[in-house]
C-alpha cells in the first residue's frame, strides 16, 4: 500500500500537540507561530508527527502547508463495497432494512429469523417474542404478524402464546 496510511493520521490527529499545530498550519500559520507556548521539543516533536504522516507537506521555503490530497488518499486506499447478495441485501447491521417483494425470498428471510430467534417447540408469550423481535425490527407486530401469516410462528387461538414448529 502505497501513500499515507489511515492509523498514523489519526494517531497523529489524536495527539493534542499535533492536532492544534495541524489547526494552526491549515489556518496559515508561519512556522515560528505554529505551538508558540510549548517548548521547542514538544513543538519539532508534533511538526514531526505532522510531516511523516503526510498530513503536511514541506516546502524547499521551510515553509509547512497542509496536504491538499491527503484524505482524498487516505479514502482511495479503502476496498469497493462489495454488493450485498442473497437475503444480506434486505439487512442492514443484522436489522431488517426491507421486505422481499418475492414471496419465495420473503418466506427465506422470515425463516432465517425464526431459526435464530426460536427454539423448535419452545412456548413464549406475546411480550417474550416482541421483545426477541426487536433486534431486527422496530415494527415488531408487522415481523411477528408475517411470521404467523407464513407458518413460521405457531399463535394459539387466544393468542396467549407463540411457539416455533419444527
Amino acid at each position: 500500500m502505497s501513500g499515507p496510511h489511515w492509523r498514523r493520521v489519526l494517531a497523529t490527529l489524536g495527539n493534542v500537540d499535533a492536532r492544534t499545530a495541524y489547526a494552526q498550519i491549515v489556518l496559515g500559520a508561519a512556522l515560528a507561530e505554529i505551538l508558540p507556548e510549548v517548548k521547542e521539543q514538544r513543538r519539532n516533536k508534533a511538526i514531526t508527527a505532522l510531516l511523516e504522516s503526510g498530513l503536511v507537506e514541506k516546502y524547499g521555503s521551510g515553509e509547512l502547508v497542509a496536504a491538499d490530497s491527503i484524505f482524498r488518499d487516505l479514502l482511495a486506499q479503502q476496498p469497493r463495497r462489495q454488493p450485498r447478495t442473497g437475503l444480506d441485501r434486505f439487512m442492514r447491521l443484522g436489522r431488517i432494512e426491507r421486505y422481499p417483494a418475492n414471496v419465495a425470498e420473503r418466506h427465506e428471510l422470515l425463516a432465517r429469523i425464526a431459526r435464530e430467534v426460536f427454539a423448535p417447540e419452545e412456548k413464549l408469550t406475546e411480550w417474550q417474542v416482541n421483545e426477541r423481535l426487536l433486534a431486527y425490527t422496530d415494527d415488531v407486530v408487522l415481523l411477528r404478524r408475517y411470521l404467523v401469516d407464513f407458518g413460521l410462528l405457531q399463535r394459539t387461538p387466544s393468542g396467549s402464546s407463540y411457539s416455533r414448529e419444527v
